[in-house]
């Protein structure tokens, strides 16, 4: 099972993600892509991290992200599930790293045909940055359209997609899980 989560800033994106991650197994292996070059993302790492607590592993891997998943799930005993969160900030790196839009998405292919070949639960967390205004500066608008396509070619390569909007879910492709969907929204009720 693949499943991609999609949504805005603290939509509850990565808490279902997280959930679904752990209704199917006790070993997990969750995949960060930030770096952390300050203070407050130091603290939000920390925070992610206690919010995560026994039975994930972490690999941070901003750059090489295909490779790494080979890397991470050839081993002896591989994780039980896979937590990619997230894919915004991997695009944001790779596009840091001046790379051409192209060389942007041959790297979302290969992260793509990685998925396609993932013998265990993966799920992928992805910003929805397309849904405001057109950005007036054209790095804004070259990520917000490397993401958008980046997020069509992984959706496809995944069995469920599910969009988050006020930590509500709403699945656009294949089944969800129900037990996720009632825990997101008992938090969004408390």
């Amino acid at each position: 099972m693949r499943l991609l989560v999609v949504g805005g800033t603290r939509s509850g994106k990565s808490a279902f993600a997280q959930q679904w991650a752990e209704r199917r197994a006790a070993s997990r292996l969750y995949v960060a892509t930030c770096r952390v070059e300050d203070a407050e993302m130091a603290e939000r790492v920390r925070r992610h991290r206690e919010q995560r607590g026994a039975g994930w592993s972490c690999l941070e891997e901003p750059l090489r992200l295909p490779e790494a998943l080979e890397e991470a799930c050839a081993v002896p005993t591989p994780p039980g599930v896979v937590l990619l969160d997230c894919v915004g900030l991997w695009i944001a790196n790779l596009m840091a790293g001046e790379l051409s839009p192209d060389t942007v998405q041959e790297r979302v292919e290969a992260l793509a045909r990685w998925l396609e070949r993932a013998s265990l639960p993966v799920a992928v967390v992805s910003p929805e940055c397309g849904l405001g205004l057109v950005p007036m500066h054209p790095v804004s608008r070259a990520y917000r359209d490397a993401l958008g396509l980046a997020n069509q070619r992984l959706a496809r390569a995944c069995d469920a997609v599910v969009f988050v909007a006020c930590g509500l879910p709403l699945a656009l492709k294949g089944r969800i899980d129900d037990e996720s969907v009632s825990a997101l929204k008992r938090q969004v009720e408390d």
